[in-house]
Order: C-alpha cells, then structure tokens, then sequence
C-alpha cells in the first residue's frame, strides 16, 4: 500500500526533481544503458546514479548501509534476503528477467562449436567464470558443468572473474581462452560482433530469475517507485527481449 501510495502521488505531479541510487547485477550493464535512456526519456528530472557489480556483493553493501534506493539482482534470493533483513519494501519486489547462459571465446582458433564440452579441450587452458561466492552467474556456470559431470576435470583450469562483467572482460582481452557468460552481454551492441557463443540448455543450471527491489532508504523517493513500474512496462520488456532475457514466471 506505500509504495502504491507513493506511485500515484509521483503520477499526479508531485514527484520531485532528484536523484535514484540504483545497484544492479553486471550481466544488465549494456541493457541498463537502453533501460536507463527510455527511463529518462519518460523522467527527464530524475538523475540515475548507476553501479553495477555482483548481486552478493551489493547485498552486502546494501546491509551495511549502502545508499542504494533500488537494487537490481541476477538472483531473486538477495532481494528477498534483503526484505528478510528488513532493509526493503516487500510490495515492491518485481522479477523483471530470466537470464540465459553461454559459452563464449574470442580467439579465432578457440573451438567451442560443442558448446559446454568443448571447455574439456586440451586446447583451451583457462576457463573464466564469475565468482560463485557471490554471484549468481557464476553458481550457474559451476551447476551446469557439474551437471554434465565436467566440474572435476575443468576446475584446474578456471579463473574467477570478480563479476559476470568482469568475466567476459577476461575472455574478450584474451586473459581466458573461453567462459560461461550471460547472453546479454554477448548480444550487446559491443559484443554482439565478438567471437562466438553457444548457449547452454537451460535444465543444466538453476533458474536465474532477477528481481528488483525498493530498499528501505528508497522508500522515501517517490522515483524508486516509478523505476519499478518502468521495469514492467512495455519498452523494458521489449528492451529485456532484445537483450536475451526470457520472461519471469
């Protein structure tokens, strides 16, 4: 009822110039970047202040006090978790995207056309991943190789990337001859002519289901509750379509 409450004194013309913190999971950097112009576009007053990073990482934060008003995650556990902490708004909890999985290399000799069993190549020596500590991609990527009993033999050959974005940074510069990245990075405007993917069939990994929330700093600023209802309208989704997410449940 707040936030609703908050929503339609925004729509009715009392929505104040200012700033919108938002924290959002590294696999949305290039999306956010099309996100955040039709957002702006619709909100010319309001001044996004974007970070991105792991979702762990920013739970983290946002318990030890980060001034975040909306946080974005790869993964609905650390929305809910910060509900449960008692640092965000439960009625304002929206799953946005289903992310995807791919393995991806830059190299022209690096051979990945048998998608995720081609990491088992003699020929490929480093295998990037994002951190599984705390990012959702990264327990993704462990999933599906232990899935198709591969995590054993690769392990040795893994480099952890801090974050998904860091991740595919390593494979693009050559610093990891393959990796398991998000589709979205890879079917961005920047990355969309790099390299080669295969995706990796989705039943391998757990449902990467991304969720936003209104902390409770972002409670008391009436654009967090106008970023949400952005995220479920119509230009997100067809922004969220052309980058690769499948709808949420």
């Amino acid at each position: 009822m707040r936030l609703l409450l908050i929503l339609l004194a925004a729509f009715a013309g009392d929505l104040r110039a200012g700033e919108l913190s938002v924290a959002a999971a590294s696999d949305l950097v290039y999306c956010l970047e099309e996100l955040h112009a039709a957002f702006e576009k619709e909100h010319p007053a309001i001044d996004l202040k974007t970070s991105t990073g792991s979702s762990g990482n920013f739970f983290a934060q946002i318990k030890n006090g980060a001034p975040f008003d909306v946080f974005l995650s790869a993964d609905v556990s650390y929305p809910e978790a910060v509900i449960k902490a008692g640092l965000a708004d439960e009625e304002s909890l929206s799953r946005y995207a289903v992310g995807r999985l791919v393995v991806w290399a830059t190299g022209e000799k690096t051979d990945i056309s048998s998608g995720l069993t081609s990491l088992s190549n003699a020929a490929i020596k480093k295998i990037a991943i994002a951190n599984p500590d705390h990012a959702p991609y990264g327990r993704a990527a462990k999933a599906a190789l232990q899935y198709f009993k591969m995590w054993d033999q690769v392990e040795p050959k893994v480099v952890y990337g801090e974050n998904i974005a860091q991740t595919a940074q390593f494979i693009e510069t050559g610093n990891a001859d393959a990796g398991i990245v998000a589709l979205a990075l890879v079917l961005s405007p920047k990355l969309a002519k790099v390299g080669r993917w295969v995706e990796i069939p989705g039943e391998s990994y757990p449902r990467l289901e991304q969720a936003a929330v209104v902390t409770r700093r972002g409670q008391d600023n009436p654009a967090s509750a106008l970023y949400i209802a952005f995220l479920r309208s119509a230009k997100a989704r067809e922004i969220f379509d052309r980058f690769g997410f499948r709808l949420p449940q």
